[in-house]
């Protein structure tokens, strides 16, 4: 990590002067170093770093813009790719600390498993006020994330996907039991085994449980498609560049896991994470198939490339057996979310208007934007089948994102309160405080709106 925050500032550290739309003269610098950057043209837009050069040429600061007031607290991620090496600290406080503590942490990742990059090694003092563990924690688990998106599917396959939530599992002493390949007919699962079943690599369900049994039930299911080909219905070779990337579910509700179980927040986990690869072979599931759910609902495949929403179909009805609490899928589900509300802003469904309101007030404290889309009963209708209990797509190819939810909401009944998020899990451009790549999207608002409820 080219960025560390530490808890207590440098002799030698020098001064970040955080400049609000041209406002140099507020920045806290000195007269000198005002008219050095208006000499060169600085004029504190956003994201903008300009180093300072002290009387003897070495390093005296830098000013960093931020732009004008709506822009995101994320925005001092900027720094962790702009600073020069050495030691640092902010000369006034961000409006934000603990927000800004963490966007200097996450702007600084990058993904090198498979090439060498030669880091800075910047060390920036904890902004006063920052909860810098929280930050930390945080970071952890949005890299953990990330790294699990941006890993291809030759070193991340359904087995793949199992070793990182062992992983996961290890480190916070929580358990792991999966079910694997033919097991899964055994034991009930028939829709994940019917659209893993092509792949090279035996389909599977990972259970992991953490947390005294008698606390509150909290489960996370996350959508683990390690690969999608679309299967019989295949996908354009232009669409399937990014389908590594369609086990973004399960990465997301890893890294929310790593975090809730990092608090040690008073809470029954579990995670429920069904690991695939939609692949074409001679006993691929196909179009017009009927299948028989774990609950006992009937499926007519409509299209081959819905299998998502069939394989969260078995789990969350796992997951409703125990009639949790909170229980929460996670999924790069449709790209109708994506056409609707963009790569950026994921749509969440819930019917429980409480929850909902909690969650668009962390959304927005948190800076992990999440937006409440609507459960419309009447679009139900779309799902109707002639030959089954419902079809996995519509007909008419309207309202995809809601159809979907209405899809796995037949699915879910015990459960207090349950939520979908159709995230991409990607960010196509650059953003200050994250690379173009794989991305950890509502978890953390997801995992305020916990502390907040089960926080000690």
């Amino acid at each position: 990590m080219p960025l560390t925050l530490v808890d207590r500032r440098a002799a030698a550290s020098l001064p970040v002067y955080i400049v609000a739309g041209d406002a140099l003269e507020a920045s806290g610098a000195d007269s000198a170093a005002c008219a050095w950057a208006r000499a060169n043209g600085y004029s504190g837009s956003e994201g903008a770093t300009l180093p300072i050069p002290g009387r003897d040429g070495t390093l005296a600061g830098a000013f960093f813009g931020i732009g004008s007031d709506t822009s995101s607290p994320l925005i001092y991620g900027k720094l962790a790719r702009t600073l020069p090496q050495g030691d640092w600290h902010f000369a006034t406080t961000p409006g934000n600390p603990s927000l800004a503590a963490l966007a200097l942490l996450l702007g600084s990742y990058a993904f090198t498993r498979y090439r060498t990059e030669t880091s800075r090694d910047i060390k920036f003092a904890v902004p006063e006020g920052a909860d810098a563990e929280e930050a930390r924690r945080t970071a952890e688990a949005v890299f953990l994330t990330r790294d699990l998106i941006n890993t291809p599917t030759n070193d991340l396959g359904p087995d793949g996907l199992e070793e990182a939530a062992r992983k996961v599992a290890d480190t916070h002493g929580a358990e792991v039991s999966v079910i694997v390949g033919e097991d899964l007919l055994n034991r009930n699962f028939p829709m994940i085994h019917a659209v893993g079943r092509a792949g090279a690599i035996a389909p599977r369900l990972i259970d992991m449980c953490w947390g005294p049994k008698t606390a509150p039930k909290v489960t996370l299911v996350g959508k683990g498609v390690c690969f999608d080909t679309g299967g019989l219905d295949i996908k354009p070779s232009s669409s399937m560049l990014l389908m590594k990337k369609d086990m973004g579910g399960a990465a997301n509700v890893l890294g929310l896991a790593s975090m809730i179980m990092a608090e040690r927040l008073p809470v029954r986990l579990r995670v429920l994470i069904p690991a695939v690869e939609n692949s074409i072979s001679g006993n691929a599931f196909r179009p017009g198939d009927i299948l028989r759910s774990r609950k006992g609902i009937t499926a007519e495949i409509g299209n081959t490339d819905a299998e998502g929403r069939l394989i969260l179909a078995d789990a969350l009805a796992l997951a409703d057996e125990e009639e949790p609490e909170i229980l929460i899928d996670m999924a790069t589900l449709t790209g109708a979310a994506r056409v609707a509300l963009g790569p950026d802003l994921p749509p969440f469904y819930t019917r429980d208007d409480l929850f909902a309101s909690a969650l668009a007030f962390q959304s927005e404290s948190t800076a992990d934007p999440l937006w409440r889309m609507p459960l419309w009963p009447p679009y139900a209708e779309k799902l109707r089948s002639k030959v089954a209990d419902i079809n996995n797509v519509s007909a008419d190819g309207f309202a995809g994102s809601i159809t979907a939810a209405l899809f796995l909401q037949r699915f879910v009944e015990r459960a207090k309160t349950w939520a979908h998020l159709d995230i991409f899990g990607w960010n196509p451009s650059e953003k200050p405080a994250a690379p173009v790549g794989g991305e950890a999207q509502g978890i953390r608002a997801i995992a305020a709106v916990l502390r907040e409820r089960y926080g000690a």
